[in-house]
């Protein structure tokens, strides 16, 4: 969830990049550079534990059940950070900033391998002439079961945010509202952002279709980008270098459209960010133009790296019917006037915390005709509102999401996704 500041083939086999296919997702154990990497863990499931339905529904504590769930990639730390991987000074300090390291990694690992099941399928799935409302409700069925969604009022575990269901202009922050009809078209570029959750710990990426070659090379440039701040990434790193090193690489691509050219520009005002526990923009923001930001990526902190390129003006402005909210976190709520606007902040506080949600999300407790009480909740400040985010219409944007933990020791890479899907 953004923080606002090819050869075709045959019909009908699309051609989909997976993972991977992803930089840091190696085949081989060795990197574009030639250097050896540490491997994904594959963890292996014990026997007599379930195996993943289609579309996947089985919680995965069926599959994983001795809790230890795949770790991703772990990148080691390079140049001058290359000491952190045996220090026993950093081993010290990471153990003190998760004061259960395992706990903390195993929470967001489950989460993560949620994310990759839930959208390796809805890669494969999603074609032209679905509605948008289809999309996002098989996504949310997927991470609800697998996730185990805990429906207590605890909120241990579930949807980490409203998926995202960004059509074309739209770079973020719309997904359907109940009664929206809208279609999935071939000439579409569509973003799908997913989010999930276990003890507040908040996996946020995102992947980037079409299906036609038209902007092909926009979705390039989205992966490129992404990938370029993953490689920059690290403790004691300045944001602002990280920003420069992506816009670097994003505007270094074009669109080519008959007789036409197209530069595509980074989104000056969507950025990456600090992700908190039950918190999705935790304070601290990845530019992906250059800037002048001081701040840096410390130790036990945990990032979205996000790009967002496109074909437009490169800056997005709200327009449109608003789907998305979130209680506003550590807010002191004042007096409300409406006795229904006091009903719905507990129905809010009871589901969802500080977690965003939607407006088919309160539909789904049971809520209705709410809007009022709603807009009362934003008027106050309680709630905020996050309406669609669009570049000029008629230009195309593309999003591409990784999220990755900085610690003492080595950088973690819990997920990250971008795709092609052609017809």
């Amino acid at each position: 969830m953004s923080e606002p500041e090819a050869q075709l083939p045959p019909k009908g086999q699309p051609k989909v990049a997976d993972d991977e296919d992803i930089e840091g997702f190696e085949h081989d154990g060795v990197n574009n550079d030639g250097k050896s990497k540490k491997k994904r863990n594959r963890v292996k499931k014990k026997s007599g534990a379930s195996k993943q339905s289609d579309p996947p529904r089985v919680g995965l504590t069926k599959i994983f059940t001795d809790g230890i769930f795949p770790e991703g990639e772990i990148c080691e730390y390079k140049n001058d950070n290359m000491y952190r991987t045996s220090s026993k000074e950093k081993k010290a300090l990471e153990d003190a900033v998760n004061a259960d390291p395992e706990e903390t990694y195993q929470n967001i690992r489950r989460a993560a391998e949620v994310h990759r099941q839930v959208r390796a399928h809805a890669r494969k799935h999603i074609k032209p002439g679905m509605t948008t409302t289809e999309i996002v409700n098989n996504i949310e069925d997927g991470v609800r079961a697998l996730v185990e969604e805990d429906t207590t009022g605890s909120l241990q575990a579930g949807i980490g945010f409203p998926t995202g269901c960004n059509l074309n202009a739209c770079a973020a922050h719309y997904t359907p509202n109940a009664g929206d009809t809208t279609v999935l078209q071939l000439r579409d570029v569509l973003k799908i952002d997913i989010g999930v959750h276990v003890k507040g710990r908040i996996v946020d990426s995102a992947f980037t279709l079409n299906f036609e070659p038209t902007y092909d090379a926009l979705l390039a440039a989205v992966k490129d980008a992404t990938n370029t701040g993953v490689k920059e990434a690290g403790i004691d790193v300045r944001v602002a270098d990280i920003g420069a090193a992506i816009q670097e690489v994003m505007e270094s691509y074009e669109v080519v459209i008959g007789t036409n050219t197209y530069p595509v520009k980074s989104i000056e005002n969507l950025t990456g960010h600090s992700i908190n526990r039950y918190k999705i923009h935790g304070g601290k923001s990845i530019p992906i133009v250059k800037t002048s930001d001081p701040g840096i990526m410390e130790e036990g902190e945990y990032f979205a790296i996000e790009t967002f390129g496109s074909t437009g003006r490169g800056r997005v402005v709200e327009n449109g019917e608003c789907s998305h909210y979130a209680k506003v976190f550590d807010v002191k709520v004042p007096p409300l006037r409406l006795a229904t606007a006091k009903s719905l902040l507990k129905t809010i506080e009871k589901t969802f915390g500080t977690l965003p949600f939607c407006r088919r999300y309160l539909d789904r407790t049971g809520e209705s005709n709410y809007l009022l009480a709603l807009k009362h909740l934003v008027a106050q400040g309680v709630v905020q509102d996050y309406p669609p985010l669009w570049d000029v219409r008629g230009s195309m944007t593309a999003q591409f999401v990784s999220a990755r933990q900085s610690t003492s020791q080595k950088l973690l890479l819990t997920s990250c996704s971008a795709y092609r899907n052609l017809l």
